[in-house]
């Protein structure tokens, strides 16, 4: 298997080097570096070469290595079911750099790449209608961001008095962490169900 995604790699290469930075193989998968100008012709020819036929998108998702120049890596993932292949494109890029959509060629890419901008703010263009996917309409941030606050920045909540969604910055003053010590490792005074079980004089 090792050598044939071996062999795989080198015919993208060498049939498409105007696209491949650079690729590996590891855990039985084949990685493709991919520059991001160049993802969407890579991805047509991917699916409609005779060695490769990668016809199938799995999945769109992206990493964020915050403390890089080009801080997202961008991934793809797909599946050629003619050769019984696995390929992973990845495309690094900035903080602020668009990425093109392959909504045109692969129309499941739509809601990937809604969610990979909702939960990364990673904007795709040619996209027919990037919008949040998961989140609410009026969140801020993007929540797998590595910078985003664990706590968010608002919390939501249905208030009865006003009979509709409220929308409150979230505030965590020290009051709120309140410790009741009702754990058996804090020494409290009384018996865990179960342990009625056991002789507690002897």
């Amino acid at each position: 298997m090792t050598e044939a995604l071996k062999e795989l790699g080198t015919h993208i290469e060498l049939k498409r080097p105007d696209c491949v930075l650079g690729w590996n193989v590891t855990h039985g998968e084949l990685n493709v570096d991919v520059a991001p100008s160049s993802i969407e012709g890579l991805v047509d020819w991917l699916k409609s070469d005779r060695s490769c036929k990668f016809s199938t998108l799995v999945d769109i998702t992206a990493v964020d290595y915050i403390g890089r120049a080009k801080r997202y890596d961008v991934v793809y993932r797909f599946l050629s079911m003619y050769q019984n292949q696995r390929i992973r494109l990845r495309v690094s890029v900035r903080d602020d750099q668009l990425v093109p959509s392959i909504n045109a060629i692969h129309p499941s890419a739509n809601w990937f790449e809604r969610e990979v901008f909702d939960m990364f703010g990673i904007l795709f263009t040619g996209h027919p209608d990037l919008r949040r996917i998961l989140t609410d309409y009026g969140f801020r941030g993007h929540p797998l961001r590595k910078d985003f606050p664990t706590t968010g920045y608002t919390e939501v909540r249905y208030d009865e008095t006003e009979k509709r969604v409220v929308y409150e910055p979230v505030s965590l003053v020290q009051e709120y962490r309140q410790f009741d010590f009702m754990s058996p490792w804090e020494g409290a005074d009384y018996i865990l169900p179960g342990d009625d079980k056991a002789d507690v004089k002897t």
